[in-house]
C-alpha cells in the first residue's frame, strides 16, 4: 500500500438494484454525489452502499498501522521509511493523513455521508415508512462503527461528534473522549428499535461479507455484536454479556463456527478495490513480527507451533529495514492469500473472547478459561489451558488467545494490550535508540482539527 493509497481511498459504488447482486464498481472516487430530497430507490441504495464503501476506504490500514502500532508486524518500505521511523520511533507528524494524522479523515467522510442519507431519508416517499426505518439503523451503525475507529486510535484526545452535512461549515466543536463513547452507545442503541422496526428487507442489497446479517433482522446482531465490543472497552462487563447474548455469538465446534461474522469485501475486479493487504508473502513489504513465532504455544503434539501462527504467516528470506539500528523479520504474512480475500469486521472467535473477557471482569476466571480453551483447541489446535485460574494469570492467557485469534485484523493487540497498560510487553524486538522505538498510546488529532473554531 503505497502512501498514495493510504491517501485517496474514499470511493463511491455503482449498484444493481431491484433485487440485483451488490457490485462495488467505482464512478467518482473523490467526490460523490450528495442525495437529495425525495430519493428514489436507486439513489436512496446508491448512497446506501456509498456509504459502506466510505467505511471500507480504511479498514485494510487499519489492520495494517494496527499491526505496527501494536507489534504485530512490520513494513519495509525502500520508498518510505515512515513505516519503520514515525509510526515506530515518532515524531508523530499530525499534519499528515497518511501516518500520525491517519485514522480520521476517512471515518468522519464516512459519518457525514451517513448524515446526508439520514437527512433526507424521511422524505424518501418511494420507500416505505419500515424501509426507511431500516435505513436509518443501517446507517446509524455504521457511523457508530467508524466512530469507534476514531476513538480507538486517538485514545486521549478529545473529538468533534456533532458532525453535520456541510462541509463548508466551521468545525465541529470537540467532546471528551467520554462523551464521544456515549454518543457511539446512544447510536448503537438507538439503531436497534429502527432495525427491529425496519422490515423484512433493507432497500438495496449488501455484499457477501454481510451473509447472514443481510436484513434488519439479522443486521441486528453484527449491531450487537459492535455493542459488545465496546462494552468490554467501557469495562462494562455485565452488560456486555447481555449485548452478546443478543448478538450472533455461538458455541463453537467447528473453525467454521469461529469464522462466523460479518466482513468487509474486496475484489480485483473491474472498478472495485482488491485487498492491499494480498501481498506475496515471499516477496513483499509487509512482514510478521519475529516474536509472534517465539511466543506462539506448542499444538497437543507438543511440536507444531499454534495453528494460528501456522495458517497466517509463512517463513520468508530475512531482510531488515530501518535506522539508525535495523529490524528484522523472516515472516511474511498469508493472513489474506487473494486480493479477494475479505476482512473481518467482527466475527465469532471475537466473541467468544469477549465473553471471556467479561466473565473475567466479573471476576469469574474459571468461567473466563472456558471460553479460552474452546478457542485454544479449535482454532489454535492447542491443549487446555493448564495455568493458575486467577486474574493475573487468565488476562494473560486472555490477551494471548485474542492477539493471535485477531491478527492482522484491525489494531486489536494494540487496543488491548493498552486498555491494560501492558504494552511494554509487545516490545520485545524494538530497537533501543537514539532514537527508540516507542509503542504509541494515540495519535495525535490532526492539525486541521485544531485550528481556530
Amino acid at each position: 500500500m503505497t502512501p498514495l493509497a493510504k491517501v485517496s481511498r474514499l470511493v463511491l459504488a455503482l449498484i444493481a438494484v431491484g433485487g440485483a447482486a451488490c457490485d462495488f464498481d467505482i464512478a467518482n472516487p473523490n467526490s460523490p454525489d450528495i442525495i437529495g430530497e425525495n430519493p428514489n430507490r436507486s439513489q436512496v441504495a446508491a448512497s446506501a452502499i456509498g456509504l459502506l464503501i466510505a467505511t471500507r476506504s480504511d479498514v485494510a490500514d487499519w489492520a495494517l498501522d494496527g499491526a505496527l502500532l501494536g507489534r504485530e508486524g512490520y513494513r519495509f518500505d525502500g520508498s518510505d521509511p515512515r513505516f519503520t521511523g514515525e509510526l515506530m520511533q515518532g515524531v508523530l507528524d499530525p499534519g499528515s493523513r497518511a501516518f500520525g494524522g491517519d485514522h480520521w479523515a476517512e471515518q468522519y467522510a464516512a459519518i457525514r455521508s451517513a448524515n446526508n442519507l439520514l437527512a433526507v431519508i424521511g422524505t424518501a416517499t418511494a420507500l416505505s415508512a419500515e424501509e426507511q426505518n431500516a435505513v436509518r439503523g443501517y446507517a446509524h451503525t455504521l457511523q457508530a462503527y467508524n466512530f469507534t475507529i476514531v476513538l480507538s486510535s486517538h485514545t486521549q484526545d478529545e473529538i468533534p461528534i456533532d458532525v453535520g452535512t456541510d462541509v463548508t461549515a466551521p468545525p465541529a466543536p470537540l467532546a471528551t473522549n467520554a462523551a464521544a463513547w456515549d454518543r457511539v452507545i446512544q447510536l448503537l442503541d438507538g439503531a436497534v428499535p429502527e432495525l427491529v422496526g425496519g422490515g423484512t428487507a433493507f432497500p438495496f442489497t449488501l455484499p457477501a461479507g454481510f451473509s447472514g446479517f443481510e436484513t434488519p433482522a439479522t443486521f441486528v446482531r453484527f449491531n450487537r455484536a459492535l455493542r459488545a465490543r465496546v462494552a468490554v472497552y467501557r469495562g462494562d462487563y455485565a452488560g456486555a454479556l447481555t449485548y452478546l447474548s443478543e448478538s450472533f455469538i455461538l458455541t463453537p465446534v467447528t473453525p467454521l463456527d469461529l469464522d462466523l461474522g460479518v466482513y468487509m469485501d474486496f475484489s480485483a475486479g473491474a472498478g472495485d478495490l482488491p485487498n492491499p493487504l494480498a501481498q506475496d508473502p515471499r516477496v513483499g513489504e509487509n512482514f510478521g513480527n519475529p516474536l509472534l513465532r517465539t511466543q506462539a504455544q506448542l499444538q497437543v503434539d507438543g511440536v507444531s507451533l499454534d495453528r494460528r501462527f501456522l495458517t497466517k504467516l509463512i517463513t520468508r528470506p530475512l531482510r531488515s529495514a530501518g535506522t539508525p539500528q535495523a529490524l528484522n523479520s523472516d515472516l511474511g504474512w498469508i493472513r489474506y492469500p487473494s486480493p479477494n480475500s475479505p476482512i473481518p469486521l467482527i466475527k465469532n472467535e471475537e466473541l467468544v473472547l469477549l465473553r471471556a473477557e467479561a466473565n473475567l471482569g466479573l471476576l469469574n476466571p474459571a468461567g473466563a478459561v472456558t471460553d479460552i480453551n474452546l478457542v485454544r483447541g479449535i482454532s489454535g489446535g492447542l491443549p487446555p489451558y493448564a495455568g493458575a485460574v486467577d486474574q493475573a494469570s487468565v488476562l494473560a492467557e486472555l490477551l494471548y488467545n485474542k492477539r493471535y485469534s485477531l491478527l492482522y485484523e484491525g489494531a486489536h493487540s494494540w487496543i488491548d494490550y493498552r486498555r491494560y497498560g501492558l504494552t511494554a510487553t509487545l516490545a520485545g524486538l524494538d530497537r533501543p535508540g537514539p532514537p527508540p522505538d516507542v509503542i504509541f498510546p494515540t495519535l495525535p488529532i490532526p492539525t486541521a482539527e485544531l485550528l481556530p473554531r
